[in-house]
């Protein structure tokens, strides 16, 4: 399977459900309200998921005391990490990244529903 495909659909499924959240609630509110409100729609949609999924960190060998907790972790092989800022940048995309690279995990969504229309990246490595 060629990497750019991998998990395609699924993510196509995740962004549709971030996208019906969006038009339901529009821009404005807090991150975790639309965490909150995306959780349901996984739910109906029996996506299996984990919300605040946390990640640790190597450093040669040693796991860091330092933990860190994505929004999602969908199929478990998807990172979704969501937003509420006025554009994403550089940034966002790092912490999707390092997410990832923590994981190893090699497809990432990054969700941004602080804008009139939602904004969304899809990350392969």
């Amino acid at each position: 399977m060629n990497s750019d495909n991998k998990f395609k659909q699924e993510c196509y499924d995740i962004v549709g459900l971030c996208m019906l959240v969006h038009s339901e609630l529009g821009a404005g509110f807090l991150e975790g309200v639309y965490q909150e409100a995306l959780e349901i729609e996984l739910v109906k949609a029996d996506i299996d998921h984990i919300r605040e999924c946390q990640i640790e960190i190597n450093y040669k060998g040693v796991i860091l005391d330092k933990k860190y907790y994505s929004d999602f972790l969908c199929y478990d092989e998807i990172i979704v990490e969501l937003k509420t800022v006025k554009s994403l940048d550089d940034n966002h995309m790092a912490q999707l990244m390092n997410y990832m690279k923590a994981t190893n995990k090699k497809v990432g969504l990054l969700v941004n529903f602080g804008t009139k229309s939602l904004e969304y990246k899809r990350v392969v490595f």
